[in-house]
């Protein structure tokens, strides 16, 4: 059995980036070799020293919504709303604060200009025609870890550089180290780019609540894999090229198309036992103890070696989570 024990750490509090870095390139880049059982620690504009020609990068371009809402009850109580999904015409699937409210109730944004009723549990409804009204009334969907308020430069740095298709309420944070030179510099080197789009929602960071992780169900997720980028990895992996998929979002996406699904939802949950069938590098940021995405690259590195590099990591004062360093596992 896989306990859920098994996937814990420890981290200092300090160590948790409340902040972007200025320059995304120069985050620090520890990389893992999985072959040789080696750390190296290096910049990570480093990351072309181990591209090669004709291998293949898979950047996930989906695009953060401002989807985080502050309003008031009629009360004047505060309350909160994190909008997950659109559903039909105005209404969206949303996590609500307080818990407390009840159905009916109605909650007023900007001043009262605004107005949202709770249509059903985990359900609001805004009286607007425009939805992009509604999310002008948001600010980024910075993660809970990050113990400040949103600013309005997080909407560019919470932000891949390459985001284009809006949809998701989290960003695939592995990608938002990348410039824009650093991506043409890449290209320049005879690397393949090739994208997917793959919606972060809330069942990336839904936690883990039973002791046997193998019973852990993961909520479905949108992703797309354009033909290009389809043919792509066929040509690759034909040619016995490397694929290095950009963040845990883009690695699941990836081995979902390996069963054959180019669109559609997956909730593939990948952990230690797993088989990846074409994902051969993998570029992540350092994850949140006992959570689906450190068990993802527990499987891909194991365990051990996955464990002795976040020590080393902490040791060394790494950044960690979203805004942190990341982590080139070869």
């Amino acid at each position: 059995m896989l306990r859920l024990s098994d996937f814990n750490y420890y981290l200092p509090k300090n160590l948790i980036a409340q902040y972007p870095l200025k320059e995304r390139d120069l985050a620090r880049l520890l990389v893992l070799n999985r072959k040789k059982q080696t750390i190296e620690h290096r910049v990570f504009k480093d990351i072309i020293n181990y591209l090669n020609p004709n291998e293949l990068l898979v950047l996930n371009n989906t695009k953060v919504l401002p989807c985080r809402l502050r309003g008031n009850r009629l009360t004047g109580g505060k309350a909160e709303v994190l909008l997950l999904k659109r559903k039909i015409g105005s209404t969206f699937d949303s996590l609500i604060k307080p818990g407390r409210l009840k159905i009916g109730e109605k909650i007023i944004f900007n001043r009262g200009r605004v107005s949202g009723i709770i249509s059903a549990k985990s359900e609001i409804s805004f009286d607007v025609k425009n939805i992009d009204s509604v999310y002008s009334l948001g600010v980024m969907p910075l993660p809970p870890y990050i113990k400040r308020e949103p600013r309005d430069s997080d909407k560019i740095f919470y932000q891949t550089v390459y985001a284009k298709k809006k949809g998701a309420v989290a960003s695939p944070t592995a990608g938002l180290h990348f410039t824009r030179e650093l991506i043409a510099k890449i290209k320049s080197q005879g690397v393949n780019i090739a994208y997917l789009t793959l919606h972060v929602g809330s069942a990336t960071f839904k936690p883990v609540k039973v002791d046997d992780i193998r019973k852990h169900k993961m909520q479905p997720e949108y992703f797309e894999i354009p033909a290009q980028t389809a043919k792509l990895i066929e040509r690759i992996k034909r040619a016995k090229d490397r694929i290095i998929s950009v963040g845990t979002t883009s690695c699941r996406a990836v081995e979902t198309y390996a069963s054959g699904i180019k669109k559609g939802k997956t909730d593939l949950f990948i952990y230690p036992g797993y088989k990846f069938k074409l994902t051969d590098c993998l570029l992540t940021n350092f994850h949140l103890p006992a959570t689906t995405l450190f068990m993802l690259v527990c499987a891909f590195a194991g365990e051990k070696l996955i464990k002795k590099a976040y020590q080393e990591a902490i040791e060394r004062n790494y950044r960690f989570y979203s805004y942190g360093d990341a982590m080139l596992i070869i």
